[in-house]
């Protein structure tokens, strides 16, 4: 599995969401400037993750975007599912596959545990540690 740069740049900035509080929208613009994540692209995100229900948009002059729960309720996984096709390490294990193999291959259950091992270190992860560790970074 490898997280693409949309799966990144959402998770980025949700954490900047989260670390403004949330009470206020933060203008697309600054959000892009902020996380030099180039603006069109930020748009598409955001776009996204709106549908997904983890931000919300308000118009008008003090318009922008911000958390729709607190930083504490949504994990890194949750984000990532928004933004990834898929979190799973190998096809054989994703989803919407049935392995033909799956009665016979020595694989398939160390990718099942690889899976659930990511999702388990994913769904640890709440935007508020994240927030934590990045002040702490700095």
């Amino acid at each position: 599995m490898i997280v693409s740069a949309k799966g990144r740049y959402a998770l980025r900035v949700m954490i900047a969401l989260a670390a403004r509080g949330g009470e206020d929208p933060v203008p697309l613009k600054e959000l892009a400037r902020q996380e030099e994540i180039p603006y069109k692209f930020l748009e598409t995100i955001m776009t996204e993750l709106v549908k997904a229900d983890l931000a919300e948009s308000a118009r008008g002059k003090n318009g922008g975007y911000r958390l729709t729960r607190s930083p504490r309720e949504c994990t890194a996984a949750d984000v990532l599912r928004v933004t990834e096709t898929s979190l799973t390490a190998a096809a054989c294990t994703g989803e919407d596959r049935e392995c033909p193999r799956a009665d016979t291959c020595p694989t398939l259950p160390m990718w099942r545990a690889l899976d659930e091992a990511v999702d388990e270190l994913l769904t640890h992860y709440t935007l508020s540690e994240l927030c934590k560790s990045a002040e702490t970074d700095r």
